[in-house]
């Protein structure tokens, strides 16, 4: 059966997606509203996650910068569980005592960094078929480190892949996208040829598209049928991600503060990140990044040396010679500078 995606209409307020959306649309509204209203408004609606820092050797963790811009860099690690999850993946579910291993795998992995300045911030997308070294498990793909012992060993994984320093962690389970996206009524995309997902049995036709909370799940997820597999994936999320930005930051956003506020307990309902991550701390973060605009977030894909097969399974092979230069320019804090001399990493406004 093949299924053509109907646009229709679309609500006033759209606005996001995974913790970065959190964090942007804080700022609009902490500006407009006050931190503290902010504060107390949604604590107890972001799920926590306990143990997530505290279990890691400390000795093994990349160094925190102390002097320069990068020492007030922020880097937080933003995942999104798949839904083929028979439990949930946020608040309690998602703390260490409570993990059920081989219940959860991340579908999609992006590391936020968000300049020292505040003046810019880059959002860069690690395939979940990545094969790596998972801390203790050997060479497997990097979305396994989440299934095997939660979001702590995820973090030591990224950790030791990157050499970046995570600060905070980010989780929302595909329900809570779904849910998302139907509240802001939707969101339009642009399928430049038609594509055929042979796991879904769904045509997407050349053309644009309002998606509704399913079908964004469907086209965000699809890699079969698409020539680059993961790495389309991974293009198509990021394009997502971008339209969210580039239409609603700051044109609705700023002049719809309580409407957004609203909305903002929908996103916090579905968001869960660690428990040293107070809502002080990011309605703080958010007001740091008032003065962010949507053409100030770079979107890139760590490099790529191929594609391969690991036995039976079908992996995305890092290049880490250069990975490693883009992680060197994380750490020190000049991405932005980086990503001008390397265009070619940055996710197109049109992809697959």
């Amino acid at each position: 059966m093949t299924t053509e995606v109907v646009p229709r209409r679309r609500h006033p307020v759209r606005n996001a997606f995974i913790g970065l959306m959190v964090c942007v649309a804080m700022l609009a509204v902490t500006a407009a509203v006050g931190i503290f209203w902010i504060q107390h408004t949604l604590t107890g609606h972001i799920g926590r996650i306990d143990g997530v820092f505290t279990g890691l050797d400390e000795s093994q963790r990349p160094p925190k910068p102390t002097t320069g811009p990068a020492a007030k860099a922020v880097n937080i690690l933003l995942m999104g569980t798949d839904r083929r999850s028979p439990v949930g993946t946020t608040g309690r579910s998602a703390a260490a005592p409570l993990w059920v291993p081989g219940a959860q795998r991340t579908d999609t992995l992006m590391v936020l960094h968000i300049d020292g300045d505040r003046r810019g911030a880059s959002v860069i997308s690690i395939p979940r078929d990545s094969w790596v070294s998972v801390p203790g498990y050997g060479m497997d793909k990097i979305n396994a480190a989440f299934s095997y012992a939660g979001p702590s060993l995820a973090v030591q994984t990224v950790e030791q892949l990157t050499g970046v320093r995570i600060d905070h962690l980010a989780v929302i389970d595909w329900e809570g996208f779904r849910q998302l996206t139907d509240a802001v009524g939707g969101v339009t995309v642009n399928v430049p040829t038609t594509v055929y997902d042979s796991a879904r049995g769904i045509t997407w036709t050349a053309g644009t598209h309002t998606l509704d909370g399913q079908q964004a799940l469907d086209y965000v997820g699809q890699r079969y049928g698409l020539p680059g597999g993961d790495l389309d994936r991974v293009r198509r999320q990021q394009a997502f991600l971008r339209t969210l930005m580039e239409d609603n930051l700051h044109a609705e956003m700023r002049h719809e503060p309580r409407q957004v506020l609203a909305f903002l307990k929908t996103v916090t309902r579905n968001l869960s990140v660690d428990s040293g991550w107070s809502t002080r701390d990011m309605a703080q973060l958010a007001l740091s990044l008032r003065n962010l605009r949507s053409a100030d977030i770079r979107y890139l894909t760590v490099p790529v040396a191929g594609l391969g097969m690991e036995g039976a399974q079908s992996v995305v092979h890092l290049d880490h010679i250069r990975g490693w230069r883009m992680w060197s320019a994380v750490r020190d804090d000049r991405i932005e500078h980086w990503a001008e001399q390397h265009p070619w990493y940055e996710t197109s406004t049109t992809v697959r």
